[in-house]
């Protein structure tokens, strides 16, 4: 490794670079060709008979010689080779090459899945089929690996889904269907969904293995989709606030992109409601039937964690608005502990279409507190002054009357109300 002028004793920078400088002989280190030779463009084929020595063919000669592959096979009695490795030493640095440090052993692993969004119920179906190659993780060469499901922006602990854990496992088998309920198609165009392979420890906190994001809009409705990804490292956040100094002159951008970011993870829940509208019955019909709108609350999906144990105790609230007479107000039950209650309750305002297209219907979400005010967690407004989903909410229950009408919606923070007393 050392060329001899006279009694002078010299390095190369390239050879410095390349010593271990540790106690004990000195010898060379691996070089970022060895973990990658197929990709090397400058590097010859590493030879894999240990009979063929290795050396290292630093730029030697006054005369300008030729600058060649840190690790290339050379011949015991090359021109200008400035001493040659051990046999056991090839054999070493081979067995270095193929270990678990390169590349190739270090995949993370790979993933199978199936995606199917069912429109008629919106509900979105994961089905977990199994895992090859994961990278072991415990003290015996394997791991125990288990897939979380997380929607992506606005991921949060009630749209997190989990599936079993299969125990000492490389290559674990799951066969299992996790399902989110109140996914709309907008939220296909614009969500992720991000799958989480982590190593279960009992006794420790669990690791990290690897990830998986699929954007939702890869998939077409009421068809299944299967796929096969290679598990990655999680990339890094997009943060404006760890950017160096070079963007600084775009302080201003930033700060409106940071504020859109947060202002998209903060999502309050879903809502499902049916609406239906009944005319008054006509002369000659069955008098017990009443005319007017009927209002059915359902279930609520992904709320908002509003208690210190990470769960709400959630439940709804509807008025008919402009309420002079202060009589439409309505109320739920309370469902303790839960992110995604199911309701299932129905209520009835006897009013004229002719009256009901100038009311606005309010429908708001609550988490109880014994004690103190209870907090609001979201609403949605329905009526004929609205845009979106609930406006065609509303107006498919004004066409169709005599049928009852199911949406999802997406509740809203920015409803005037922050705090009830009753």
């Amino acid at each position: 490794m050392t060329v001899r002028k006279g009694k002078k004793l010299t390095i190369s920078i390239q050879e410095h670079m390349a010593i271990d400088v540790c106690p004990g002989p000195i010898r060379p280190i691996r070089q970022i060709s060895a973990y990658f030779p197929r990709l090397s463009p400058t590097a010859e084929p590493i030879s894999p008979n240990p009979a063929s020595p290795l050396a290292l063919s630093p730029e030697v000669g006054a005369s300008g010689g030729t600058s060649r592959s840190l690790l290339s096979p050379l011949q015991a009695g090359a021109r200008g080779g400035g001493g040659t490795l051990s046999a056991a030493s090839s054999i070493e640095t081979s067995v270095d090459i193929c270990s678990s440090d390169s590349d190739d052993s270090t995949a993370l692993g790979t993933l199978e899945f199936e995606l199917r969004y069912e429109r008629a119920t919106s509900s979105l179906h994961c089905t977990l089929i199994r895992a090859k190659g994961l990278k072991p993780m415990d003290f015996n060469g394997l791991a125990d690996p288990y897939v979380k499901l997380h929607l992506l922006p606005g991921a949060c602990k009630a749209n997190k889904l989990k599936t079993k854990t299969v125990r000492n496992s490389l290559n674990p088998v799951w066969n299992e269907t996790l399902t989110y309920i109140g996914i709309t198609e907008e939220d296909m165009l614009r969500k992720t969904l991000r799958l989480s392979v982590c190593d279960e420890d009992k006794l420790t906190h669990n690791e990290f293995i690897g990830e998986s994001r699929v954007a939702l809009r890869r998939v077409k409705p009421d068809q299944t989709k299967r796929f096969y990804t290679c598990l990655e490292h999680p990339p890094p956040l997009p943060s404006p606030t760890a950017m160096g100094a070079a963007l600084r002159g775009m302080s201003c951008y930033l700060r409106e992109w940071e504020n859109e970011q947060l202002t998209s993870l903060e999502e309050r829940g879903r809502l499902l409601l049916s609406l239906q509208f009944l005319p008054p019955p006509a002369e000659g019909e069955a008098e017990g039937r009443r005319g007017g709108l009927y209002v059915g609350v359902l279930r609520c999906a992904h709320l908002a964690a509003m208690d210190v144990n990470g769960f709400s105790d959630p439940y709804v609230k509807i008025y008919l608005k402009p309420d002079v007479k202060k009589k439409s107000k309505h109320k739920t039950a309370v469902i303790k502990k839960t992110l995604n209650p199911e309701f299932n309750e129905e209520f009835f305002y006897e009013i004229s279409l002719s009256e009901l297209v100038h009311k606005t219907l309010e429908v708001t979400v609550w988490d109880y507190d014994l004690g103190r005010s209870n907090d609001f967690i979201g609403g949605v407004c329905l009526s004929c002054q609205v845009q979106g989903d609930a406006l065609r909410h509303w107006m498919d229950c004004l066409r169709n009357k005599g049928q009852r009408v199911e949406r999802w919606h997406i509740l809203a923070n920015e409803l005037p109300q922050t705090t009830c007393h009753d």
